[in-house]
């Protein structure tokens, strides 16, 4: 429940602060073109809070946080009175109606570049993209893809990190083959990545190809306890080892795992080593049932591991014209990347199963939120390219429907017809409404 309470907590201010960014993209250019402005609106349903401002625009904060709106004075829609038919939105010049829907989509983009700038100057970690285990049965294992291979660079793309290695292998979905340079021991290889048949399931990049990274392996000390979990009711402190469970000598976190995963509902022996001394505790792991319901046996406890080696983990930060030369460069290659992934789940590239809806976006906002500033603030700012790039998608309900019809009207020096326009929105809102149709029902089928 707490968990819950967290994630929409930390969706709903990741999303109240992009919304508004969105919004006063269009209320600000709108303003600078002479526009009128009745309402700004964050959130729909029963206003929470209502503010007029002394030009006459009404600001507003909604119940629900899923969206929001900039009203403008129209003709079509407004009964105008003769001294306001030039601060009318559709009275203005075409090329000035392109310059409000677009600053949106725009604000998102700046707004990106800000949020990356901070994060870069801030600095954080970075892992090196170690190859950690490859599937024998897999692409990478048949491309000669072995464990220790650090990743150079995919298609003569730098990667550093296993963040970059992530967002340079995703641009390479769809394609038959891509080249992959590696250290192995002291010596560079090219590798020729024959990627046919390459299967992205929930985003999961790296597991289509077989690869795992490399991580320190757990260790048999306890680390953490979950609260009121079977672990603490039964007695069991940070920084105990395990050593046996109902005599069965632990070797491997993997094996401790497996024996309380077939155990759900059943008193079992734990011998463990505290300060010393061996203790014996009893204790009776949780049925928590797999998505296909079978039986699962929980504790509630997380690992010690080991060590990092020397160098597989990194700072990274930068100056003042660095970190801004490389959040512009970052905020262009996310956007160049949101664009190809529409593409490629148009084409069927990608699956839709790797939509993701509101339920996947809060979750996703509240670990971000729980790991610290700096993962927040790369939420945020991919959050906000993703809002941009939907917005631009030519679908008439969307910012980029808007934009389509008015590039028309620029080369046919005429408007759309309001019966095309009509016709155009309901299609629009049907596409819509069955993508995130698709979206929702991924994200419960994560849950």
């Amino acid at each position: 429940m707490t968990e819950f309470i967290w994630n929409l907590f930390s969706f709903i201010v990741a999303l109240g602060i992009l919304v508004f960014v969105h919004e006063y993209g269009h209320y600000w250019v709108a303003k600078k073109n002479g526009v009128k402005v009745l309402k700004f609106a964050v959130g729909f349903g029963k206003p929470i809070y209502t503010w007029r401002s002394k030009s006459g625009t009404d600001f507003v904060i909604g119940l629900i946080p899923l969206g929001g709106y900039v009203r403008m004075l129209d003709e079509r829609i407004d009964e105008v009175l003769p001294q306001d038919k030039s601060s009318a939105f559709n009275n203005k010049k075409v090329s000035q109606r392109i310059a409000v829907i677009a600053a949106g989509p725009m604000a998102n983009f700046v707004f990106a570049i800000i949020v990356l700038f901070a994060m870069f100057m801030m600095g954080g970690k970075a892992v090196k993209p170690v190859v950690g285990l490859v599937d024998q049965s897999s692409i990478a294992a048949d491309s000669g893809i072995v464990a220790g291979d650090v990743i150079l660079s995919v298609n003569n793309q730098p990667t550093p990190s296993w963040e970059s290695a992530n967002y340079a292998l995703i641009a390479q979905v769809g394609k038959p083959n891509f080249n992959l340079l590696v250290e192995r021991g002291n010596a560079e290889t090219n590798i020729i990545v024959n990627s046919n048949g390459w299967e992205i399931d929930d985003g999961q990049v790296l597991k289509g190809l077989g690869i795992q990274p490399y991580r320190p392996n757990p260790l048999l000390t306890i680390a953490l306890i979950v609260d009121g979990s079977p672990a603490q009711i039964g007695g069991l402190l940070v920084s105990d080892k395990l050593l046996t469970i109902n005599g069965i000598s632990l070797k491997t976190w993997q094996q401790t795992t497996e024996i309380i995963a077939a155990n759900a509902d059943k008193k079992l022996n734990v011998e463990v080593e505290r300060n010393g001394q061996k203790i014996t505790l009893a204790i009776t792991p949780k049925n928590r049932p797999t998505k296909d319901g079978f039986s699962q046996g929980y504790l509630g406890v997380a690992p010690d591991v080991e060590k990092w080696p020397k160098g597989y983990v990194f700072d990274v930060q930068y100056g003042i014209f660095p970190a801004l030369q490389k959040s512009v460069e970052q905020t262009w290659s996310f956007i160049s990347l949101s664009f190809q992934m529409v593409g490629k789940l148009i084409t069927g590239d990608i699956g839709l199963n790797n939509l993701s809806g509101p339920i996947s976006i809060a979750q996703g906002a509240g670990h971000s939120a729980e790991s610290g500033l700096v993962n927040f603030l790369k939420f945020l700012a991919l959050i906000s390219i993703n809002l941009g790039v939907v917005n631009l998608l030519p679908l008439p309900v969307l910012d980029g429907g808007h934009l389509m019809y008015y590039f028309i009207e620029l080369i046919r020096g005429k408007p759309v017809s309001e019966r095309v326009q009509e016709m155009g929105f309901r299609i629009g809102a049907f596409i819509l409404m069955m993508i995130m149709g698709i979206a929702i029902i991924n994200d419960f089928g994560r849950l």
